[in-house]
């Protein structure tokens, strides 16, 4: 189940924002690749991942798509963080139940 913009934005519930899906549809690959990465593959079927891993996959893009320039701004008294600062707990205990361990 390949994820895409299209999925990202729904998650965000911004998926009549065609700005917001392109953005998306350019980080969905990325965080792909840092997933497929961390599991070696695992979890991964022709290049698809399986439903856990496109969970963390969505999660994971949201936040980047939050922030795509990843750099921290303040606006007035609010301040943006980078949005994406690698896995969260949540999604790394997903992903270690595919990771292989080195011996």
């Amino acid at each position: 189940m390949a994820v895409t913009g299209q999925d990202v934005a729904d998650f965000l519930g911004q998926g009549s924002d065609t700005t917001l899906v392109a953005l998306a549809g350019e980080v969905v690959p990325v965080i792909t690749a840092m997933v497929r990465a961390y599991t070696r593959g695992r979890g991964f079927t022709d290049d698809e991942p399986n439903g856990e891993l496109a969970a963390v996959i969505t999660t994971g893009s949201a936040r980047m798509v939050g922030n795509p320039e990843q750099l921290h701004t303040r606006v007035g008294s609010v301040e943006i963080r980078a949005g994406f600062n690698g896995f969260s707990l949540a999604e790394t205990f997903v992903l270690n139940r595919y990771r292989k361990r080195a011996l």
